[in-house]
């Protein structure tokens, strides 16, 4: 691995952009149902952008988006769909392209009070098995508490016999101030850290929270796994555009206003500062898009 790696942006805002069948609650499956070729596009775009791993589209599989019925009937073959346009999308690329296998939080963004560890496995499960021979990393996004990660990674090492690399991504609580970064579980980011160092993650990152308070994080990552000595996991950052998000809130429940203030050379910013903290995996999420992937790139050439 290089000294960054530049991850994508936002898939759901992209598609919007792009004219995809776009609402809530399936949010960005629906693409996946009705208009498959736009995802493709939205990899591509962040590709030509300059990233060097993309996230299939598969965030929003989960029954909290599709319901259950849906969820029952075309898990397999959506979740499996998503997997084999971000493999074309990689595979077509110019440049060396790994394709991220996102599993989501299962139960809605931000909404550990939602968390039902009893159908995690249920869940999970056929989500991983599909997505299983297109990626070439698990990516866990937006993780709210500390056991549904361990419980998903614990399913990802039963299934997945390549071993594949393991990045947890956490999202932090950015509604008010906190002494020390919290997940919005109200768990600490040193919590987090250690279990995931115990499960011998390969990075930990955080992702769909404010610019603003992930540079804490990152360092506090930092020190805990040199603390730790395991100065071989990676440490990663993808930043929203939302403003504060209130407690009893869900990511994505509407289509939120985005941040102007969050433009690429504003965010270019914050990710200098990330790196300067000990970050190596470098992207965006909800609203960050491939003008913001360009401009990563731009400074690094």
């Amino acid at each position: 691995m290089t000294d960054i790696t530049i991850l994508d942006g936002g898939m759901g805002r992209e598609l919007e952009r792009l004219g995809a069948p776009f609402k809530q609650p399936e949010w960005s499956a629906l693409a996946l149902m009705e208009a498959p070729e736009t995802v493709k596009a939205v990899h591509q775009s962040f590709i030509n952008s300059g990233s060097q791993v993309i996230t299939t589209n598969s965030y929003s599989l989960v029954p909290f988006h599709i319901g259950e019925r849906v969820f029952k009937k075309r898990i397999r073959e959506l979740t499996r769909l998503s997997g084999e346009l971000a493999r074309q999308a990689a595979d077509e690329a110019k440049h060396n392209v790994e394709v991220a296998a996102s599993v989501a939080p299962l139960f809605g963004s931000y909404r550990a009070d939602l968390y039902q560890a009893e159908r995690v496995e249920e869940i999970a499960t056929p989500i991983i098995e599909e997505l299983n021979p297109f990626g070439d990393l698990w990516l866990l996004e937006t993780q709210s508490l500390i056991d549904e990660a361990s419980r998903v990674i614990e399913l990802i090492r039963k299934i997945d016999q390549q071993h594949k690399p393991i990045w947890v991504s956490f999202t932090l609580e950015d509604a008010e101030p906190t002494s020390e970064p919290l997940l919005r579980s109200g768990e600490t980011v040193v919590e987090a850290v250690k279990a995931m160092q115990a499960l011998k993650v390969q990075a930990i990152l955080f992702n769909c929270s404010q610019p603003e308070i992930i540079g804490e994080a990152i360092s506090l990552t930092k020190q805990t796994l040199a603390q730790l000595s395991a100065d071989n996991i990676h440490i990663g950052a993808y930043a929203n555009a939302f403003p504060p998000t209130p407690k009893d809130a869900t990511a994505n429940d509407g289509l939120d206003e985005l941040r102007k203030d969050l433009t690429p050379p504003a965010y270019l910013e914050w990710v200098k500062k990330w790196r300067s903290q000990g970050a190596s995996l470098i992207g965006g999420c909800c609203g960050i898009g491939p003008e913001h992937i360009q401009a990563i790139k731009d400074d690094l050439t």
